[in-house]
């Protein structure tokens, strides 16, 4: 079992990657699952040991969960973050293909891909929120609630949460009638006001059953 390292850690994400083992460790997350529009967007980040022990040489001693720290604070982290991780990958899935294939086989094939693409490192545990992930090349760990747990998951979850923020955001200057920027596609009182009013864009996703639709269609 790895030591335990010095210093702050306050949500013990640190302590809990460097118990798994003596190697580096991977983790993967997703933002924008349970969005009304825009891509579902997949990270994996792999932190090595040295970065576990140093907490990212001190830049990371604020990381966390990123629904549990702010717009600004995962903004300053995603640099530290990119700058600590031996390994750092993206993937998403557009609305449409989330229409075609469906939402969970679209977030599993997203976390796989995310994953394999952070490369076959010797030695390394790869844990992923939540979902064990059929058909991934890379062995893997399922774990519950990993973004509150793990400090590399934690990192995947603010990769993922920005990248999409700033998808949503361009998809606001695009379609500014649905205020993207403001509540990223999820079903907040404006955003179900703009459908009723425009009708769904073309970043919708039409498959869910959402009554927002359905005021769309009445009016």
């Amino acid at each position: 079992m790895g030591s335990k390292p010095s210093g702050p850690d306050p949500a013990g994400l640190f302590a809990h990657d460097l118990g798994i083992g003596r190697g580096a460790v991977a983790g993967a997350d997703e933002a924008g699952r349970g969005c009304l529009a825009g891509p579902i967007v997949a990270a994996a980040v792999v932190f090595d040991r040295d970065c576990l022990e140093s907490f990212g040489a001190g830049r990371l001693a604020a990381l966390n969960d990123s629904k549990r720290v702010s717009s600004a604070a995962r903004e300053r982290l995603l640099p530290e973050i990119l700058r600590c991780a031996t390994a750092v990958t993206i993937s998403m899935r557009s609305a449409r293909y989330i229409d075609h294939a469906g939402l969970q086989a679209s977030n599993i094939e997203c976390l796989a891909r995310a994953l394999e693409r952070a490369g076959g490192i010797s030695g390394v545990t790869r844990l992923v929120d939540g979902f064990r992930l059929p058909g991934c090349r890379l062995d893997h760990q399922q774990l519950v609630k990993g973004d509150s747990k793990s400090a590399a998951v934690a990192a995947a979850s603010i990769v993922a949460k920005v990248s999409r923020d700033r998808c949503m955001a361009r998809a606001g200057l695009r379609y500014p009638e649905y205020g993207f920027e403001s509540h990223k596609g999820y079903a907040s009182e404006s955003h179900r006001e703009a459908i009723a009013a425009h009708g769904p864009s073309p970043i919708h996703r039409m498959s869910f059953n959402s009554a927002a639709y359905s005021s769309a269609e009445a009016a």
